[in-house]
């Protein structure tokens, strides 16, 4: 059995796409699915905070993407009502320390790529109202508010609405994700910022050169504002090879967003789509999407969903890393993200 997380070390999953999955149930079996297949794997991770991302599959784009991720927030509310002694979906940072103190695991909104408000940028105080505290603005492609990293080659900045997004984010209070963002964009964004920024699914470019992850530069103007790099744990992110999706390699990626950033700049993204995808892919002849350039179903050994992150600590602290370090990483600095700038 891998080694317990250190005492008192809570664990902050920026990225878990685990709505997609519960959301595919019948509404009434929310609450119940959640708590059948997914709460048990994360209180056995640890995890005390989870970011829920609403992502929206292609099949929902565009007409029904509004309706879908309206959806998918009612989904989350409903795991937390009808979870009450176990998550609390939280909407400030007092909020957030109230459920860890009543050890509930806290549960925070977040938009992928905000899809189905296209260019509406108003209602951002919509969904701002119904619980969502941090927000992309692209995925893959081109959005009418940015382009996403797979557009790298337009050189495109944000949109005019892009940057009225921006703005009229920070002044609600939802915290600005540039995790699939086009370079550029990330550069304009960190032109504009003036509240801290994060990424909550994004490796070191600088190990692997995909235009997924971001460059040490990037890195650096994110831990400038106050924000954090979480780390994605996805093999392809990695390694540009199978022979590199190792536990090791996944700490190579936090070292080195570590000392770029700074100790306190880092965290964990691990974006564990294939328990996702396994829950909502029928058996068929169709590959489920593959359009990251590698297989999203490859795993690195024991890290194929929460239960495997004692497993990461546990290497961690082999590697030379303190308690106080690993406890950092495993979700201290998240936190203190989270609690200081949700409002």
């Amino acid at each position: 059995m891998p080694d317990a997380p250190d005492a008192g070390a809570l664990v902050a999953d920026a990225h878990n796409d685990l709505l997609m999955a519960v959301a595919a149930r019948p509404p009434r079996r929310w609450a119940s699915f959640f708590a059948e297949r997914w709460l048990p794997q994360l209180r056995a991770g640890g995890v005390r905070l989870q970011i829920l991302p609403v992502f929206i599959d292609d099949v929902f784009r565009p007409e029904g993407a509004l309706r879908e991720t309206l959806r998918m927030i009612e989904c989350a509310h409903r795991i937390a009502e009808g979870n009450p002694g176990e998550v609390s979906l939280c909407l400030d940072g007092a909020q957030i320390e109230a459920a860890l103190a009543q050890d509930r695991i806290a549960l925070v909104l977040a938009l992928e790529s905000a899809p189905g408000l296209d260019a509406n940028v108003e209602l951002l105080a919509t969904v701002h109202r119904l619980g969502v505290r941090v927000a992309s603005i692209a995925h893959w492609g081109r959005t009418p508010l940015a382009d996403g990293s797979g557009e790298d080659a337009t050189g495109s900045r944000l949109t005019a609405a892009g940057v009225e997004a921006l703005a009229e984010m920070e002044r609600l209070g939802i915290v600005f994700d540039v995790s699939h963002l086009g370079a550029s964009g990330v550069e304009h964004v960190l032109e504009l910022a003036t509240r801290p920024v994060i990424a909550t699914h994004s490796s070191a470019r600088a190990l692997r050169d995909h235009h997924r992850n971001l460059t040490d530069e990037q890195i650096r103007g994110i831990a400038a504002t106050g924000g954090i790099v979480c780390v994605n744990f996805l093999p392809g992110f990695l390694a540009d090879d199978p022979s590199g999706y190792t536990l090791d390699r996944l700490a190579e990626h936090i070292e080195h967003v570590a000392a770029v950033a700074g100790a306190d700049q880092v965290g964990l993204g691990p974006d564990f789509i294939r328990e996702v995808l396994a829950d909502v892919t029928p058996p068929c002849c169709e590959e489920p999407f593959d359009g990251a350039g590698f297989d999203v179903n490859a795993e690195l050994p024991g890290l194929s969903g929460p239960r495997g992150f004692p497993l990461l600590a546990g290497r961690l602290r082999e590697r030379g890393h303190s308690g106080e370090a690993v406890a950092k990483i495993l979700g201290g600095n998240l936190r203190r993200v989270l609690v200081r700038d949700l409002r």
